[in-house]
């Protein structure tokens, strides 16, 4: 594993037990240059994870709870008319920072949740014809509850996709809820140091993005994203911005394990967490009881591994 990378991991795990997966892969997204959707339920330490990644990273960090009353101005700013000068001064929004937690996303409305989604893909605000562009690193960490209904917005597919992966922080294991309850994971979040800047984070998505993908491996990549697009419990398949993304964290990925070179272990170990929420199940896999990651399976393992010759 990079060491840089590595280190960040063991400062989030000082407030956050027995998710180790879950921040691999985050991480893994977060050198993609990509956005996070955690669809979970509440208590089980997303804003944790936000905070102390922003903290070990050095990045600026803003919370914002997505209720029916937050408007895209709140998001992106607005223009106030000055009584003295009579001009108008832009008020920058939340979403002006490195790290922004979109809690609930889908309790807000359709137009609040355009307007995130639309800086999420653009990376600049305009307002009232100014376009202003957020620095950089930026990245979105957006929840959701998936239990709950009442009252939600559910995001459209089309704004799924504009998400790198979907993960689930899920329930702790038996032995780290035992270390929870007597207090073995109680350190304070003054506890996390910073032990990467922002500009490293950048340099090393430069350096992740120049990690080598024999001919071989895009085109296992491709076939297994054409798979969806014929398979017979689907009725939507996985978009070429879906390949985009699958690409670039399987480069993450393989960066991540301080390899310059893609393997298929590494498509491997994001294919699911990229691919399960731009998948639309058509009426026969419901009637069948499958689910997403269950139809993941089944196309992995009806598509052959490549065999990498050695050059």
């Amino acid at each position: 594993m990079n060491a840089k990378l590595s280190n960040v991991k063991s400062e989030i795990t000082k407030v956050l037990r027995g998710k180790d997966d879950c921040i691999d892969m985050i991480l893994c997204t977060m050198l993609a240059g990509g956005h996070i959707l955690l669809e979970d339920i509440p208590g089980v330490g997303k804003t944790t994870l936000a905070v102390a990644l922003s903290r070990a990273m050095s990045l600026d960090y803003k919370r914002m709870q997505f209720t029916p009353d937050v408007l895209p101005s709140d998001i992106l700013g607005f223009s106030l008319l000055d009584q003295k000068s009579g001009d108008f001064t832009y008020r920058p929004g939340a979403i002006f920072t490195n790290l922004f937690l979109a809690d609930e996303i889908n309790r807000t409305s359709p137009k609040t949740q355009s307007a995130l989604l639309e800086v999420m893909e653009e990376g600049r605000v305009s307002v009232d014809g100014a376009t202003r562009v957020l620095d950089k690193p930026f990245f979105v960490i957006a929840t959701q509850n998936p239990i709950g209904a009442a009252g939600t917005q559910k995001l459209p597919d089309s704004q799924l996709d504009r998400f790198y992966v979907r993960l689930s922080l899920g329930y702790p294991d038996h032995h780290s809820a035992i270390e929870i309850l007597q207090g073995k994971s109680s350190r304070s979040m003054g506890d996390v140091q910073s032990v990467l800047s922002g500009e490293q984070l950048l340099a090393m998505q430069e350096q992740a993005q120049q990690v080598y993908v024999k001919d071989e491996i895009a085109e296992y990549i491709v076939t297994l994203i054409e798979k969806t697009r014929t398979y017979e419990y689907l009725a939507q398949g996985i978009s070429p911005r879906g390949s985009i993304a699958l690409m670039n964290m399987a480069k993450a990925h393989a960066f991540y394990m301080d390899r310059d070179y893609v393997t298929p272990e590494d498509v491997h170990a994001v294919f699911h967490s990229t691919c399960n929420h731009r998948l639309i199940l058509n009426t026969k896999a419901k009637a069948a009881g499958f689910n997403s990651e269950m139809v993941l399976d089944q196309i992995f393992a009806a598509v052959p591994i490549p065999k990498l010759s050695i050059d």
